[in-house]
């Protein structure tokens, strides 16, 4: 009979809290009990510890035996206590001695044989688990190089429980693994060079991803607005080590790291079918997951078929593409993504897709061209930087004209990477990386324009009845223009630039 205590970790979002994981083995009939708001799943894991445990040679104990997960009021998910429940069941059964278990923290799900399986979620763990004071962590191999990607911590990656008990009965030798984090690219598969005529919406894609500033590409099929959204990620650097940690982050929670891999360095490039759920695009489910929203965080949400994506999904869009964040509430817990992302649209101007063609003529009829317009609110259409024509591609343009080096991604990358060093310099210690997440305040003090081009823009403002949002989105747009002009400040011809950029489809 006795007592056990290790400690875990409970993922709250990105966020982890500290569990005590504490056993009692007493006298009284044989039964097994997991306390402390666990879920189903923790609730399965007294099989797989009972046969993990007899698998690896061990005694489970013919008593009474209870183990309590700390602070009671946390709801716990998953399978990542698996070890920890282990370890604390073999204290208190007098099977394991671990003196200076206190700044240690235990993750792994257990098979029956023993053996360690990954689990989500590690690196957002191994972030809490350093400030809070740990200085190990015994975790699943699989999971090692992940972990690895933060110093000041030891990582101790476990094969199986036999393992781990044979390092804390000092049997075994064990330093701690140095890991060289692997760096998983996120590669385009389209060259910007390689698209023919569309200059202007070439162009419009090079402002896009130097100010990362959301883009809607409008025009008749098969002109090549899919083409162009999908050369982005080709002309986007990598990411910072802030970003990467922000985004590995996410996609550890998700479960979405390939094959236990370090730090993500390409910016993600996602683009869901439109008829995804409200859900699957903000996050959401029973246990709170990032939707497509975050999992695009610092990189770029393509939404194909734009006009196509139900209503209500496309308002869900608004507090993100505002904030930066999503927040997902439920009963049990309410949690905070983030997701800042480049969103990039493509549609039709009409069902037919020919409305204002040069070519074909459209056939649609006045009320369908109405509740086509109707299905893209203004909120969100205001949300929305640079609104592109793409037309048709002239026969000339598309295999008579010279092919030029200009616009090779290699050469436009470095153009952007460029900006976002102007960038960085200014907003230094703001939390800002771009353009587009300046603030009224940050707007007021890096926007300011001189007396002619302050006329120009109020005289376009009261013309076109821009809104308040719009005419501080296109001064930020005019902003990210000086920057690839190399100028310190906004000129007319970077703001009249902007202002074409806000022309709408149908007007």
């Amino acid at each position: 009979m006795g007592w056990g205590k290790v400690y875990s970790a409970s993922l709250v979002g990105l966020e982890a809290e500290l569990v005590d994981v504490e056993a009692d083995s007493s006298a009284g009939q044989a039964a097994f009990f997991i306390v402390g708001l666990a879920d189903k799943s923790i609730d399965e894991a007294k099989e797989r510890v009972r046969g993990a445990i007899k698998n690896s040679g061990f005694s489970f104990p013919r008593s009474r035996v209870i183990v309590n997960l700390a602070p009671a009021y946390l709801k716990k998910y998953g399978t990542s206590y698996d070890l920890a429940i282990a370890a604390s069941i073999l204290q208190a059964a007098g099977q394991l001695r671990w003196e200076d278990s206190d700044n240690a923290l235990l993750l792994g799900e257990l098979s029956l044989e023993g053996k360690l399986r990954a689990v989500a979620g590690v690196l957002p763990i191994v972030l809490s688990a350093k400030k809070m004071g740990c200085t190990r962590i015994f975790l699943p191999r699989d999971n090692a190089e992940e972990a690895s990607v933060l110093e000041g911590i030891d990582i101790f990656p476990v094969e199986t429980l036999g393992d781990f008990v044979r390092f804390c009965r000092g049997k075994m030798d064990w330093t701690p693994a140095k890991f060289v984090p692997k760096k998983v690219e996120i590669v385009s598969p389209v060259n910007i060079g390689s698209i023919r005529g569309q200059l202007h919406a070439r162009r419009a894609l090079l402002v896009a991803a130097s100010g990362f500033h959301n883009l809607l590409l409008w025009g008749p099929p098969g002109s090549g607005k899919t083409m162009l959204a999908k050369s982005l990620p080709s002309i986007l650097p990598a990411l910072s080590w802030e970003e990467s940690l922000e985004v590995t982050k996410i996609y550890s929670v998700a479960g979405l790291l390939v094959g236990g891999a370090g730090l993500i360095s390409g910016r993600p490039f996602r683009s869901p079918h439109h008829s995804s759920s409200g859900a699957s695009i903000v996050g959401g489910g029973r246990i709170p997951t990032p939707g497509e929203v975050s999992l695009a965080h610092r990189g770029v949400l393509f939404l194909d078929e734009f006009g196509e994506f139900p209503k209500y999904v496309l308002e869900n869009l608004r507090q993100p593409l505002e904030d930066g964040k999503v927040q997902v509430s439920r009963v049990a817990r309410s949690v905070v993504f983030p997701s800042r992302f480049l969103l990039v649209g493509a549609m039709n101007p009409c069902p037919c897709g020919y409305l204002g063609d040069s070519e074909k003529e459209c056939l649609c009829s006045g009320n369908s061209l109405d509740r086509y317009s109707q299905r893209i609110s203004g909120p969100i259409l205001d949300r929305i930087d640079l609104h592109i024509h793409v037309p048709r591609v002239k026969f000339h343009d598309l295999y008579e004209a010279p092919v030029t080096d200009a616009w090779d991604s290699s050469t436009v990358r470095a153009q952007v990477e460029t900006v976002h060093r102007i960038q960085a310099e200014r907003f230094s210690g703001s939390g800002i990386f771009y353009n587009s997440e300046m603030s009224s305040d940050g707007v007021a003090r890096f926007c300011s324009l001189d007396s002619e081009t302050h006329s120009f823009f109020r005289d376009a403002v009261e013309k076109f009845s821009v809104s308040a949002r719009s005419s501080n989105r296109m001064l930020k747009v005019a902003r990210t223009i000086a920057d690839l002009d190399g100028s310190e400040n906004i000129k007319l011809p970077h703001l009249v630039e902007a202002l074409q950029y806000r022309t709408r489809m149908g007007e």
